[in-house]
């Protein structure tokens, strides 16, 4: 049988159960940071429970006894309230179940592990990637400028020529009344165009934390197409599109997914833009893939990819004069956080394909249940 002696030894909280979840021993790392005293956890089965945080004890206890009832043992993450100085940390909780021979559970055997200081450090990773990420969607808008101002540019000076025409229309005599009603139809149409634009451009330059909700993929592929025609224009791309009707939605942040297109669509104009030979053919493409996913493909005609396109999506790895290589490192980052892949394969006869595969619906939870002991 397990040594209480050996778990006396370790330096994290150890514990044993009884069969039915009645605990028997306790060691002393996890009695000092509760305060509590092996009789008093002897003689309340759910000693533990007074440590955690009121918030999270009707999903700890759930946990607790859905691992003990089916002999599973259990995982999770509670706060816990450290005695010395009444602060609580984050603790992942942990049992196993040790059997006899006929599988009859004889023990549970855990730990209370504090992982106080890895959840603050991944918290602040991620609020360091959300940063980077937004420095990357700020400097792509950069490189858009000018088919942003052509994007406003359009619908103000259509709403200038309609606005010239129903004064035109209302200086006659008599007025031409529907003329001129027309007319402002046409600039309440184009002054809600403009707005459009300038939404969609403040909501992708913005830094909000992250968002899921439904997104239409192709919708979201031609809004980020409207920011990018002046660029394929400027660099003589050719640009088709062969977008599948009735994909289900993907669930996610739309602002994010379309940050990945634009890149890979970005990327590609830039790959091509030193082409002098045969055409510069950009060609943006979803379909159903595996059951339940789709992918979204940005091929060019460019002049292929490195050795190990691998590489291309490691941080600081860049094959541009001026770039940071960051770009697709982020690219790869937030597709993985929705469930996805990322990858690139080379195009013929000549060019790069980059897919992004996406599940439809919300990507599975990581983790099982999770909170403390």
């Amino acid at each position: 049988m397990l040594s209480h002696e050996l778990l006396q030894q370790l330096p994290v909280c150890a514990w044993t159960l009884k069969p039915d979840g009645t605990p028997d021993f306790v060691n002393r790392v996890w009695l000092e940071f509760a305060g509590q005293t092996l009789d008093f956890v002897r003689s309340h089965p759910e000693a533990w429970m007074t440590a955690v945080h009121p918030e999270d004890q009707e999903f700890a206890a759930k946990s607790f006894w859905k691992g003990v009832r089916s002999g599973q043992g259990f995982a999770f993450e509670t706060r816990s309230l450290r005695a010395q100085d009444g602060v609580y940390r984050c603790h992942l909780q942990q049992a196993l179940a040790l059997r006899d021979a006929e599988g009859k559970v004889l023990k549970f055997v855990g730990t209370t592990t504090d992982i106080d200081d890895q959840k603050r450090a991944e918290e602040a990773l991620r609020q360091a990637a959300a940063e980077l990420a937004h420095a990357n969607r700020i400097a792509t808008m950069g490189q858009l400028s000018a088919s942003i101002a052509h994007e406003v540019n359009q619908p103000i000076a259509a709403t200038l020529m309609n606005a010239g025409t129903a004064a035109r229309f209302l200086d006659r005599l008599p007025p031409n009344l529907e003329e001129a009603r027309q007319a402002i139809d046409h600039i309440i149409r184009d002054g809600k165009r403009a707005a459009d634009v300038v939404s969609r451009i403040r909501n992708f330059s913005q830094k909000p934390p992250p968002q899921n909700g439904v997104v239409e993929i192709n919708e979201a592929i031609l809004e980020i197409m409207g920011l990018t025609r002046v660029a394929t224009s400027e660099h003589g791309v050719l640009v088709k599109m062969q977008l599948s009707d009735g994909l289900p939605p993907i669930v996610g942040d739309r602002v994010q997914l379309q940050q990945v297109i634009l890149n890979l669509i970005m990327n590609a104009i830039e790959a091509m833009s030193d082409v002098t030979e045969g055409p510069r053919e950009l060609l943006i493409s979803t379909s159903e893939a595996e059951p339940g996913s789709v992918i979204v493909a940005v091929s060019d005609s460019g002049p292929g990819l490195p050795a190990n396109p691998e590489h291309l999506f490691e941080a600081f790895y860049t094959t541009k004069a001026s770039g940071l290589g960051m770009g697709l490192a982020i690219c790869r980052s937030i597709t993985q956080n929705h469930g996805g892949r990322l990858w690139a394969t080379p195009n013929a006869p000549h060019g790069a394909v980059f897919c992004m595969l996406l599940p439809f619906g919300e990507k599975s939870p990581e983790n099982p249940e999770s909170s403390t002991p």
